[in-house]
């Protein structure tokens, strides 16, 4: 594979991440998965959440995107794009990791942005930590944000429809 089919197979992958975390948020962590989500939108007590084995789910996938990609494991049967697949959704877990949990959640670092997309993602992931349990909910990206007013009027909207029970006012 040529370096600039690599390089874009490791960005394609990245940037299709953001789609397979957005729908996984959406819809298993807020769905079946929700045992393991829950402590995510919930006081609690340390540094681990049960939600950071949905992390250990994204390494196994590049782990074996990895493998499927290595001729040292898999022989002549190796496919080579899965190691540069395995890279992008690497590069994704390491973004993810910065923005979700280093600068949303403060786990790694205090930086509250003032200003630009940092702010607009603050603010888009707060929004969708003001309902109450698994129903409703906006912002299930980590990586792309919607603007923070169109957020807050979609969280109203369900609140009126019985979908969506806020924690506090969302302001307007």
């Amino acid at each position: 594979m040529s370096p600039i089919a690599a390089t874009f197979t490791v960005l394609a992958t990245a940037a299709a991440m953001e789609f397979v975390a957005w729908s996984s948020h959406k819809y298993v962590m807020h769905g079946f998965g929700w045992a393991w989500h829950r402590d995510h939108h919930e006081p609690h007590e340390g540094i681990l959440e049960k939600n950071d084995l949905y992390a250990l789910v994204g390494a196994a996938i590049s782990i074996s995107l990895f493998a499927i990609g290595s001729p040292m494991l898999m022989g002549e049967g190796a496919w080579e794009p899965g190691t540069w697949m395995g890279l992008g959704v690497l590069l994704y877990g390491v973004i993810y990791t910065l923005i979700h949990d280093g600068l949303v959640h403060q786990r790694y670092f205090r930086w509250v942005p003032k200003r630009g997309y940092a702010k607009r993602l603050v603010q888009a992931h707060k929004l969708h930590h003001a309902t109450v349990g698994k129903e409703g909910g906006v912002s299930f990206g980590f990586v792309v944000a919607r603007d923070p007013a169109l957020l807050k009027r979609e969280l109203r909207e369900q609140r009126s429809r019985g979908i969506a029970v806020l924690r506090e006012a969302i302001g307007d």
